[in-house]
């Protein structure tokens, strides 16, 4: 798997999808499903050339709201339909989309990272949290069934390519989670795709725990993955591992560092900082810091969303 690097140019290119208050909004969101559209690794579209799809990355385009799913006390999972039955969305893995809404007054557009699978024909489900001081996930959270969201995109990070690596492992909080089940599904629904997968989930209590369910299901009929969940603030029934993401706790579960085994890693500011270190400012992957450093992991060994 080759990881890619931003570069000005295309920083300039993608400052240039936006209008002032947009950009600098974007550039100011930190964590936010994989984080921003101008974050390291974006190489262009995510669709093959020439093919007809519902959306576009150089074009918004307007979807209806098919449906909007509770996940959680504060995620919803929001299906949006395209115009025909037979449309697909043409994303490929591992890529996002961004969403536009005016609010008010002004344009917002936030990046997020669809959980349906690229061949998914119809529709296109993102997940999002509700956070209370973000106007675009609260705005999203509250569309019911005939509303419509501007969508543009799919927008690729990097191109996962099947048995390049024997064992990625995955470190994911919160809502995190998105990037990490999108690869995830790539690599377990190809059969001739060998490698396996560790997640590391982290969250505060069970109930912030999304697509808990599906996690298990998946578990059960994907031998080639395993899901650690670890909450910081459990209750007294919980069984699990409790705290933080630690040293220990990667050193146990993460494949070891080498050339043919990678660490994908997504989640909020903090246990970025601790874990592998934050992006550098202008947006690329910067330095392996935090714990994965102190683990003699390398650049090209992890992978920051």
């Amino acid at each position: 798997m080759m990881l890619l690097r931003v570069t000005r140019h295309q920083l300039r290119k993608m400052a240039s999808m936006l209008t002032a208050d947009s950009a600098a909004n974007s550039a100011k969101m930190g964590f936010a499903f994989g984080a921003s559209f101008m974050a390291a690794g974006f190489s262009g579209v995510a669709s093959a050339e020439g093919e007809k799809h519902a959306i576009s990355p150089g074009e918004w385009r307007s979807l209806r709201v098919l449906s909007n799913e509770k996940l959680t006390h504060n995620t919803h999972k929001v299906r949006l339909e395209f115009p025909s039955e037979t449309d697909t969305s043409g994303m490929k893995v591992a890529s996002f989309v961004m969403a536009k809404a005016s609010l008010n007054g002004k344009n917002v557009i936030k990046p997020y990272t669809p959980t349906s699978a690229p061949t998914q024909a119809g529709f296109l489900d993102l997940i999002v949290k509700g956070y209370p001081n973000g106007s675009m996930s609260k705005h999203i959270v509250e569309l019911q069934a005939g509303d419509s969201l501007d969508i543009k995109g799919p927008l690729m990070k990097f191109p996962y390519v099947a048995n390049s690596r024997k064992h990625v492992g995955m470190v994911a909080g919160g809502s995190g989670i998105t990037p990490m089940l999108q690869v995830a599904l790539e690599i377990l629904r190809n059969p001739e795709d060998h490698t396996k997968v560790t997640l590391i989930f982290a969250n505060q209590t069970e109930d912030d725990i999304i697509l808990r369910d599906e996690l298990a299901t998946y578990e059960r009929m994907y031998p080639g993955l395993k899901v650690i969940h670890i909450l910081s603030k459990p209750s007294e029934s919980w069984t699990g591992l409790t705290g933080r993401v630690d040293k220990d706790l990667l050193e146990k579960h993460l494949p070891a560092p080498a050339a043919d085994n990678l660490v994908l890693v997504c989640g909020p500011p903090g246990m970025m900082a601790t874990v592998s270190g934050g992006k550098a400012k202008d947006f690329s992957q910067g330095q392996v810091e935090g714990i994965l450093k102190e683990l003699n992991y390398t650049s090209d060994m992890v992978f920051k969303f």
